[in-house]
């Protein structure tokens, strides 16, 4: 199916998969509404979308614990392209640690922004969809969605959650035009770890790193076009993009 004409909002879309994302949809023709809170990332990834693809860009600064800036965001995204064909819902953090050092303060940022920001998202999108009758709802989890490692016991609740409201949205939607997909990704080279401040955490995963293979944003795009590509009547409900266990040649 033909994306060129249709309109994407993505969160998170300063960096890694929502960048990675933006590009390729914009490369397939897709107008995107680029939310984030780091403006001047968007900024030249406004630019880079308008110098080298066909497609339009807009920045809407977003912060997505706010159900209000998200409401905007869907809302400029509608008057700037008439539509709100697919939301790439993005935006995430993974602040992996050991439940005995209690860094409470961090689960509740991951259940804001993995969980509550991925809610306020499908609110402010689903009126229009369902207006339309046509939609694309895709959910970024992670494998850490379907399996629990130590140190990620708050982040993976938050992603089986994120896994578990895309099947039900799935289930409850069949009847419209709107399809729903979860992208389940593995370890990506991104700035998520990078947040990660746990002293424990970062001394295992610095002693594990040259046994690690990881993907690159641009696989996990892949998957993302690859979805919405599909024809009309079918409905990719789930992928889950994994590292192979060998070096990756560039």
């Amino acid at each position: 199916m033909s994306l060129n004409g249709k309109s994407a909002i993505i969160t998170g879309a300063s960096s890694g998969i929502g960048e990675a994302t933006a590009i390729a949809l914009a490369q397939q023709g897709v107008n995107v509404a680029l939310g984030a809170r780091r403006t001047e990332r968007l900024e030249a990834l406004k630019e880079r979308i308008e110098q080298e693809t066909d497609a339009k860009a807009i920045i809407v600064k977003t912060d997505v614990t706010s159900k209000e800036e998200v409401e905007e965001l869907a809302k400029q995204t509608k008057e700037a392209f008439g539509s709100i064909d697919i939301l790439v819902n993005n935006a995430g953090v993974m602040l992996l640690s050991f439940l005995k050092n209690d860094l409470v303060d961090q689960w509740e940022k991951m259940v804001d922004v993995n969980i509550k920001g991925v809610l306020y998202a499908i609110h402010a999108v689903l009126p229009t969809m369902l207006k339309q009758d046509n939609g694309h709802i895709i959910n970024i989890s992670s494998v850490a969605g379907h399996e629990v490692f130590p140190t990620s016991s708050v982040y993976s609740a938050t992603k089986y959650a994120v896994r578990a409201l895309s099947m039900g949205m799935e289930k409850e939607l069949a009847a419209t035009g709107i399809r729903v997909t979860n992208i389940s990704p593995g370890a990506v080279e991104t700035e998520l770890a990078t947040h990660i401040t746990d002293p424990d955490v970062l001394e295992t995963r610095t002693n594990n790193k040259k046994d690690r293979t990881t993907l690159e944003a641009k696989d996990i795009a892949n998957a993302i076009v690859h979805a919405a590509t599909q024809p009309a009547y079918v409905n990719t409900n789930e992928i889950i993009v994994r590292p192979k266990h060998s070096v990756r040649k560039d």
